[in-house]
């Protein structure tokens, strides 16, 4: 899920257990969740402090206990807030492969006859306590884990159906898909070409937008300035590559769309609240 990639297409977890866990804190790198998509599906769970997601266009704010279901190819991101939270990325074709009663079920959900409820709090206790029991699971990684992660996960998705925690799916209406389409559109311009000294006008043109109407779309739609979007994920990749490489902070700074080391610092402490010397690996 922080691979930093908006349009993330790499493989998850091994080809028998296409599943991917990644345990986030403020010290981690990839602490804020930018926005992005996958085809494959998404778990979270808040453990400590606020997340404040956006699917699509809807936001909301999670809780320690919650739990959040992201659905293939939906546009996400997250803003933690003193947070602790965990994501477990799968491949949601796994539950297709052995038992045709079982696909039966999954085939609605990955066809997107139905929808997942996106956000269960401590009024769907079963769900709740399932979804700990995947992620204690997969985090400790115990004899026989796997199997204990794959039965769960039955098990979620049947209190889903059982319940009817899930919705028929509903189209989206013409505009807000092609709003969508177009925010992913700049993002993955942005991903390609965040290193470059990108001006407004670049990125109001991927788009086919004038700058003054892509400031309100992009604003309207994400929350922030297209700037302070683009130099945020220019301060994600150069955080990353300051814990997990040996290069100097000139070079990262450089590499990352940064043509003045103090602008870079700057910036820097602006989104991380440190200097990026905090960073670098001992």
């Amino acid at each position: 899920m922080h691979d930093l990639d908006h349009n993330e297409d790499r493989p998850r977890g091994t080809y028998d257990f296409p599943f991917e866990f990644h345990h986030l804190d403020s010290t981690h790198p990839r602490y804020v969740m930018s926005y992005h998509w996958h085809v494959e599906y998404e778990l979270i769970r808040i453990l400590e402090g606020t997340l404040t997601v956006t699917l699509d266009e809807k936001s909301f704010t999670a809780v320690p206990g919650d739990v959040i279901f992201v659905h293939s190819g939906i546009l996400h991101s997250g803003i933690p807030e003193n947070c602790i939270y965990q994501c477990l990325v799968f491949d949601g074709n796994v539950f297709l492969k052995h038992n045709s009663v079982c696909a039966g079920y999954m085939q609605k959900i990955i066809h997107q006859e139905i929808m997942v409820y996106h956000h269960f709090t401590e009024k769907y206790p079963e769900i709740l306590h399932t979804v700990n029991h995947i992620f204690d699971a997969i985090w400790k990684k115990g004899s026989g884990y796997e199997l204990i992660v794959l039965g769960q996960f039955y098990h979620f998705f049947g209190l889903v159906f059982s319940n009817h925690y899930y919705l028929d799916s509903v189209a989206k209406a013409r505009r807000d898909y092609k709003r969508i389409l177009q925010l992913k559109q700049v993002l993955e311009f942005i991903e390609h070409n965040y290193a470059s000294p990108l001006t407004l006008q670049q990125l109001s043109s991927s788009v086919s937008m004038s700058p003054k109407y892509f400031c309100r779309f992009f604003s309207e739609m994400t929350h922030q300035t297209p700037m302070d979007y683009l130099n945020r994920q220019r301060i994600e990749q150069a955080c990353y590559q300051l814990s997990t490489t040996d290069d100097s902070i000139t070079e990262i700074a450089y590499r990352n769309g940064f043509n003045d080391l103090s602008y870079f610092i700057r910036t820097f402490k602006k989104y991380k609240g440190i200097t990026p010397g905090k960073y670098k690996r001992a």
